[in-house]
């Protein structure tokens, strides 16, 4: 059983390196760019539809697999295929939903009200599936959660969590990193507490983030092999993570057995696209701004003001994002939720004083260079 999910890991690698290619190149023959504006960094001419490869991978993949293991594994799989079969329809449902969103606003743009009404609605689609947060663990010292409370707060933290997605991909490689780092820690967690039809998903879609990485970060424009995921595959790969994330939250003894931990190891997945969107609205609220003001302040913002390449800012937020995941699954044994979200609050904040102090010293240092080199 554990093979053959792993097996699906590199055949969703394999379809994503044959189906890739081959919308790079219908992007290229139908002049299908990405606009170019003042807060966009890179030159040239990129396709944005990355992300169509995404969604219908997950599906397509995800359903033979299904059928494989609930064929060759009929008692272990089939049994519980079954228990979670309409959470499985609405998630794709919202899927596509989003999915076809994201290509409308991909190629002629749609109105942001527009789009939040879809995420509404999406979001909604993981409670009526069954899916939405009913046990804090703890956390301000509540523990189990009324319908009434627990499926409004996992409309809202889906939406949160597809908006923060969405937001974070600023960088080549940034979004699809962490989203498939998420994936990967979440699979094995499933598949180490044999919820198999949750791992399959989760790993099924960090497969294909693998050739989209590829063609992201190390593609050359000038060759054309040069990628984005556009909001296609940004606002999937948000609900994707969501529902892994919520579902692996949840106090439910059919998908897992019962873990103090099991909302911090899931909010570790999302903590950086999370907590960096907070920390910008944060910003613009105490500067008068609008909280939906488009800025350059996110955490990606800031590491190209310190200086530092695409590449490299995109390498450190990943390994910040491995180490407070690592951290955050170690520490959970140890001590209670509260305290490991008040470490997380706390050393994200302090890195982020460090980092702006940084920039001020490095632009008072450029500044002073400036007039030096006019004389």
């Amino acid at each position: 059983m554990i093979i053959a999910i792993i097996l699906s890991f590199f055949l969703a690698i394999w379809l994503g390196t044959v189906i890739i290619p081959s919308i790079i190149r219908v992007s290229y023959k139908k002049r299908l760019f990405d606009k170019q504006d003042s807060r966009k960094k890179h030159t040239g001419l990129v396709p944005r539809l990355g992300g169509l490869a995404f969604v219908p991978v997950q599906i397509s993949l995800f359903c033979f697999m299904a059928v494989m293991l609930e064929y060759f594994f009929p008692e272990e799989f089939r049994n519980e295929l079954f228990k979670h079969h309409e959470a499985l329809l609405l998630i794709f449902c919202g899927l596509i939903l989003l999915f076809m969103i994201g290509v409308v606003d991909d190629l002629i743009g749609m109105d942001y009200k527009r789009k939040f009404i879809a995420q509404v609605f999406a979001a909604s689609l993981l409670p009526i599936g069954g899916v939405w947060v009913n046990d804090l663990y703890g956390i301000a010292t509540i523990v189990t959660l009324p319908a009434s409370i627990g499926i409004p707060l996992t409309v809202f933290g889906t939406i949160l969590i597809i908006n923060a997605i969405n937001l974070i991909d600023g960088l080549d490689g940034l979004c699809s990193g962490l989203v498939a780092t998420g994936c990967i820690t979440l699979g094995a967690l499933f598949l180490a507490n044999g919820a198999y039809v949750h791992a399959l998903f989760a790993i099924v879609t960090a497969g294909i983030l693998v050739p989209f990485f590829y063609y992201n970060v190390f593609g050359a424009s000038k060759r054309r092999h040069r990628v984005f995921m556009g909001d296609t595959g940004s606002l999937t790969l948000g609900f994707t993570i969501s529902f892994l994330a919520i579902s692996f939250t949840m106090d439910n003894p059919e998908v897992k057995p019962f873990s103090e931990g099991a909302i911090v190891v899931a909010y570790s997945t999302i903590f950086i696209p999370v907590m960096d969107v907070a920390t910008v609205m944060w910003t613009r609220f105490r500067n008068g701004k609008s909280v939906f003001t488009p800025d350059r302040n996110h955490i990606h913002h800031k590491m190209l003001r310190l200086g530092m390449s695409h590449r490299k800012a995109m390498v450190s937020i990943l390994l910040i994002a491995l180490f407070s995941g690592a951290m955050n699954i170690v520490l959970v044994k140890y001590i209670s939720n509260n305290v490991v979200l008040l470490i997380d609050i706390l050393w994200w904040i302090l890195m982020n004083v460090a980092i702006q102090k940084a920039i001020d010293k490095r632009q008072n240092s450029l500044a002073k260079i400036r007039p030096e080199t006019a004389r």
